[in-house]
């Protein structure tokens, strides 16, 4: 998202939203900070729109009694920290931030700005956390914890449409936590499937690796991916159907970029639950104290356009299961 659109976006929504005045300071004006690995041009997109929706439903309002400032790297994650200390010297209220790199940077940079994570991957195991229940510092937010269970869902899910599967292809994006592979093997072995890592660092690297899954004789893949691979989802949808692999990652905007399946946690509920986080820290709390939380919810999204593309038949369990069918 550029930041004219954002502003514009903002402008015209957020300011005509009622204020909560009582859960806010009379005349206090907030100042929050975003470190974010890449800005996505075009439209804000929905996962950060509902974060703002949220705050505005909870009172602050940029430009009237909330200032943000804004900090993306461009997919250059060796300028997380730079990018982090220009935000601790500006003081902020609190720091909202995604994946394990940015966190990182910020836990380096400061100690007592309080920092809300929207997405960790093994904040504990990484350690961002000293625990979930009671994380100590100035870190808190939502975690992504990768049990073998969870991800033995997803290539259940790939079983269960190829028909035979027994080499599952591995996109997995190089230079971020990787706390889940343990798991994926695991699940892997339980399940007799052979699992084949094809890794990427930047989008450019994405083809090769569709061809390298390709000639390993995969017959499905599992994106372990990041904010390249999100920002990259449309290229990697449209490589699965031209390679005619069947692909299943987390979030339901792959599907919606014509992933055959996703399942897993909402990013816009995630985003929704940041919010509550930096409401509760800027009444008064301790990040210390809140409780880092995990997805309780998990949603299957099924794009049968992309099945009919790959001549695959949906059987109509994972149908009836799934929350979302785009056809």
């Amino acid at each position: 998202m550029n930041r004219r659109t954002f502003l514009s976006a903002l402008s015209g929504s957020l300011l005509a939203a009622p204020l909560a005045a009582e859960a806010q300071q009379a005349g206090k004006v907030y100042r929050i900070g975003y470190l974010f690995e890449f800005e996505m041009p075009g439209p804000t997109p929905s996962p950060l729109r509902a974060f703002e929706e949220t705050l505005r439903e909870l009172g602050y309002v940029e430009g009237r009694n909330l200032a943000v400032e804004r900090r993306f790297a461009a997919f250059k994650y060796d300028r997380l920290p730079e990018l982090a200390a220009d935000l601790v010297q500006l003081k902020p209220d609190v720091i909202v931030t995604g994946g394990n790199l940015s966190i990182a940077a910020l836990k380096q940079a400061t100690t007592t700005a309080p920092i809300v994570m929207v997405w960790a991957v093994d904040p504990v195991g990484a350690g961002l956390v000293t625990s979930l229940a009671r994380p100590g510092g100035n870190i808190t937010g939502a975690s992504l914890d990768f049990d073998p269970e969870f991800i033995a869902k997803q290539l259940e899910m790939l079983n269960e449409v190829v028909p035979k599967l027994s080499r599952v292809g591995i996109l997995r994006q190089t230079g971020r936590a990787g706390a889940e592979t343990g798991a994926l093997e695991s699940a892997a072995r339980k399940l007799a499937l052979t699992i084949l890592f094809a890794d990427v660092r930047t989008s450019n690297d994405i083809q090769g690796a569709f061809a390298t899954m390709t000639r390993s004789r995969a017959g499905a893949f599992l994106i372990l991916g990041g904010s390249m691979t999100w920002a990259s989802r449309q290229q990697i949808a449209d490589l699965a159907v031209q390679h005619r692999l069947p692909g299943i990652h987390l979030l339901r905007e792959y599907a919606e970029a014509g992933l055959l399946l996703t399942y897993g946690p909402s990013s816009v509920a995630q985003y929704r639950r940041a919010a509550t986080y930096v409401d509760k820290i800027l009444r008064g709390a301790k990040p210390g104290d809140l409780p880092v939380e995990r997805p309780t919810k998990f949603e299957l999204v099924i794009n049968l356009k992309t099945a009919k593309a790959l001549g695959l038949t949906i059987p109509p369990s994972l149908l009836q299961r799934a929350d979302q069918v785009i056809e």
